[in-house]
C-alpha cells in the first residue's frame, strides 16, 4: 500500500474512517448511484482495485465516491491540483514569451515543442481523458500565438505543433469511442499539416485514420488507409513502419494470410537495423519492441498457433520492464492477444484467467473492449463455468464506456 497514489490512500483512509467495510461502502455506492452498478462481489473488486491503486476510478465512479463521502472532487481526488500544475505549465511559456519582447520567440516555440513531445510520451500510460484535458490546453495556447506577429518560420513551427497536438486529441477521443470530436481534430491535424508542407504528420494522420476504422471494422478501408500513409510517409520514418504493421493486422481480419505475412516481413525488415529511440515510450517515434507485440496480434488475429509463444514473450518483457520502464497498457493489450490465441489452441482454462488479468488491470480503453468482446464470445461457446465471471467483468467495461461518452 505504500505505494499506492495519494488518492488511492485518501480514498482507503475516508472509507476506513467511517468504519466502513468494502461491503458496505458497496452498498453505499449502490444508493447514491441511482442507476444500476455490477453485483456486489463485482462492485468490492472494484473498490479493492481503486483502493491499491491499480487503476484511477473513471468520471462515474469518481463522483459516486464524491456522493458517498460528501467531499468534493479537488479534495478526493487532487483535481485542482492538477489543473494548477497544467496552468503553471502554460503559464511558464507564456512568461517566456514576454521575456523574449516578441509575440512568439525562439525559446517560448522550443518549450512548447518540448511540451508536445512530453504530451506524446505520456500517452501509454495516461488514461485518455485526462491527457486529452492537457492536449486541449496547450492547443489553446497554440491558438492565441497563431493570432500574433511571428516570422514565416515562426508560423510554420506553430502549425507543425498544433498539428501534432491535434492528432493526439483526435487519439485519444478515438481511444474514448468519441468518433465525432476524433473526425474534427483529425481534420484540423491534416489542414495544419498540409499548411506547414509536413509530410511526415500528414502520413500520421492518414494511418491514425486507418487505425480507427479497422477499431470500427471497416478491414478494407484500413487496408487502403494503411497503404495510403505509406505512400506519403517519408521511407523507413516511423509513420511507415507503423503504417506498414497497421496493413498487416487490417489483412488479418479480412484472413488474407499470404498478404498478412507479406507485411509482418516487410516490418521486420525496417525494424531489423533500428536502435531503440531516446523515448522509446513517444507515441510517434517507432519502438523496435512495438514489433514483437504487432506481430503478436497479427498473428492471433490470423489464427497462427505462432502467436502463442510471441503473445508470451512480449508479456514477460512488458511486464519485467526489460525494454525499460513497465507499460501496463501495452501489457493489457498483450494480454488479449495471448488469450485470443490460446483459444485458437484449445487452452480456453488460462485465456480465460488470462483475459481477466487484462480487464482488472483497468488498463483496456474503450477502443480494445471489442477485443475483450471477441474473446468473452470465444469462451461462451465453449460452455465453459467461468463464463460468467468474464462476462460480468465486461459488463463493467462497458458501464465505463458508456460514462466516458457522456462526457
Amino acid at each position: 500500500m505504500n505505494d499506492a497514489p495519494a488518492w488511492a490512500a485518501r480514498l482507503r483512509a475516508e472509507r476506513t474512517s467511517r468504519q466502513w467495510s468494502q461491503r458496505q461502502l458497496a452498498r453505499r455506492l449502490a444508493e447514491v448511484s441511482g442507476a444500476e452498478l455490477p453485483e456486489p462481489e463485482s462492485l468490492i473488486r472494484i473498490i479493492r482495485g481503486h483502493e491499491r491503486g491499480e487503476h484511477r476510478p473513471d468520471d462515474r465512479y469518481a463522483e459516486l465516491y464524491c456522493r458517498a463521502y460528501s467531499l468534493s472532487e479537488a479534495v478526493l481526488f487532487d483535481a485542482a491540483e492538477e489543473i494548477e500544475e497544467l496552468g503553471d505549465e502554460i503559464d511558464a511559456m507564456e512568461l517566456v514569451r514576454r521575456a523574449e519582447a516578441s509575440d512568439v520567440g525562439r525559446d517560448t516555440l522550443e518549450r512548447l515543442e518540448t511540451a508536445v513531445d512530453d504530451l506524446a510520451s505520456a500517452y501509454p500510460s495516461s488514461p485518455p481523458g485526462v491527457l486529452l484535458g492537457r492536449v486541449r490546453r496547450h492547443l489553446g495556447y497554440v491558438s492565441r500565438l497563431l493570432d500574433g506577429r511571428k516570422t514565416i518560420t515562426e508560423h510554420r513551427r506553430l502549425l507543425v505543433s498544433g498539428g501534432w497536438l491535434s492528432l493526439l486529441g483526435a487519439t485519444c477521443h478515438i481511444d474514448l469511442h468519441q468518433y465525432t470530436p476524433a473526425a474534427a481534430r483529425l481534420r484540423t491535424a491534416v489542414q495544419l499539416a498540409r499548411h506547414a508542407g509536413h509530410a511526415e504528420l500528414t502520413a500520421w494522420c492518414v494511418e491514425t485514420e486507418a487505425w480507427q476504422v479497422l477499431v470500427d471494422g471497416d478491414y478494407q478501408r484500413a487496408v487502403t488507409l494503411s497503404q495510403g500513409a505509406q505512400a506519403i510517409a517519408p521511407k523507413g520514418s516511423s509513420v511507415f513502419i507503423q503504417a506498414t504493421a497497421q496493413e498487416g493486422r487490417a489483412w488479418a481480419r479480412l484472413g488474407d494470410g499470404p498478404a498478412t505475412r507479406d507485411a509482418l516481413n516487410r516490418v521486420h525488415r525496417l525494424v531489423s537495423p533500428l536502435s531503440p529511440p531516446d523515448r522509446p515510450e513517444h507515441h510517434y517515434r517507432y519502438d523496435p519492441a512495438k514489433s514483437d507485440a504487432y506481430t503478436a496480434t497479427t498473428l492471433s488475429w490470423i489464427g497462427d498457433p505462432a502467436a502463442v509463444p510471441y503473445a508470451r514473450q512480449v508479456l514477460a518483457r512488458l511486464d519485467t520492464g526489460a525494454d525499460g520502464r513497465p507499460r501496463p497498457r501495452r501489457a493489457a493489450l498483450a494480454r488479449l492477444d495471448l488469450a485470443l490465441a490460446l483459444l485458437a489452441t484449445d487452452q480456453p482454462d488460462e485465456a480465460v484467467d488470462v483475459t481477466l488479468a487484462a480487464i482488472r488491470s483497468g488498463e483496456i480503453v474503450p477502443s480494445s473492449y471489442w477485443r475483450t468482446s471477441e474473446i468473452i464470445t470465444g469462451v461462451e461457446r465453449r460452455a465453459l463455468p467461468e463464463a460468467s465471471a468474464l462476462r460480468d467483468a465486461y459488463s463493467e467495461l462497458c458501464v465505463r464506456r458508456r460514462a466516458e461518452n457522456r462526457r
